[in-house]
């Protein structure tokens, strides 16, 4: 009996570090692609790919590495699965200068040539002036928000004139960013990357999810829909979904929201409805675990304790 404990609690650590190691993993793989260790990159890549990953863009960095390692049949087998993942972003692919030695590799032009193939069918179809407008929405969207987060942590997330002034701004960019989607959504639908691109696609997602509930609640359906027909990801509707149900004072499903407390200045998940399971509801939305979303923002997830903690959460998401 005691060794089918043990046997279990062994599964069960194995579980976590699985969960955990990855991303430290591909963190040590970027440090060493940084520190042109090439060689030890590819390494940690490898040891990264053991666990479940879907990231197209861990692998194209890992064929970088191996690229630069010249270890062309590594890079090119990496380059692949990242191809096949949806990597197409054929003009840096092939300006990349890390990929210069694989030029004259068969398979380089083999996957090249069968990559532009399906590119130049995407942009065939696509809506070149739609896609323009909304790739203009997409970076007055991210600047602000980035200049916001800049100055905010320069004052140490603390009240100051300048973030309050520059709130203001992104308050009013949102606000003007909004008339241009509703009228895009409400002539168009909820347009798909084949039509305008993967990052004008995305554009759809971030506008409404920086607007109010009233909005957001309008065009949730849409976005169901544009899901169900491969238009958006599931992963942005679970994003959109959480919101919603946190400003309707309702549990979230995914655990993609986070509240500040205004006394610890630490960050804390907003209530999760059944928080044991919330990582089979992330993973069927294409989201990684809640243990290595929880690392972003200097949390160790503990499902116990969090459960413990809940009624205390409860109380403090109301008063937000």
């Amino acid at each position: 009996m005691k060794k089918k404990i043990f046997l279990i609690l062994l599964g069960l650590i194995a579980l976590n570090l699985n969960a955990q190691n990855y991303d430290q993993l591909i963190k040590k793989a970027d440090s060493c692609y940084t520190a042109k260790n090439y060689k030890q990159s590819i390494d940690y890549f490898k040891k990264a790919f053991k666990f479940n990953s879907n990231s197209k863009n861990s692998y194209y960095n890992a064929a970088c590495s191996a690229a630069l390692a010249n270890d062309k049949k590594t890079a090119l087998k990496w380059l692949e699965i990242s191809i096949k993942k949806g990597y197409d972003d054929i003009k840096h692919l092939k300006s990349d200068t890390d990929l210069d030695n694989l030029h004259q590799e068969k398979k380089w032009l083999q996957l090249t040539n069968d990559l532009q193939k399906k590119v130049d069918i995407m942009e065939a179809n696509m809506d070149k002036p739609l896609q323009k407008e909304l790739l203009s929405i997409l970076k007055e969207d991210q600047d602000i928000r980035n200049l916001y987060t800049a100055v905010q942590k320069k004052h140490n997330y603390q009240n100051n004139k300048e973030g309050d002034s520059l709130g203001k701004i992104m308050i009013l960019k949102d606000s003007l960013n909004l008339i241009k989607i509703i009228k895009i959504l409400d002539e168009k639908g909820w347009v798909g990357k084949d039509k305008v691109g993967t990052p004008a696609n995305l554009t759809l997602f971030l506008v409404i999810q920086h607007s109010n509930l009233e909005i957001q609640k309008k065009y949730l359906p849409m976005m169901q829909e544009a899901v169900k027909k491969g238009n958006e990801y599931p992963s942005s509707l679970a994003l959109l979904e959480d919101r919603i149900a946190i400003r309707e004072g309702r549990k979230q499903i995914y655990g993609s929201q986070l509240g500040t407390n205004p006394e610890t200045k630490k960050s804390y998940f907003f209530p999760i409805e059944d928080p044991d399971n919330v990582n089979k509801r992330r993973e069927k939305m294409g989201l990684g675990p809640i243990e290595e979303y929880a690392k972003h923002f200097d949390i160790v997830w503990d499902v116990e304790a969090y459960k413990k903690e809940l009624p205390e959460l409860e109380k403090l998401a109301k008063k937000k």
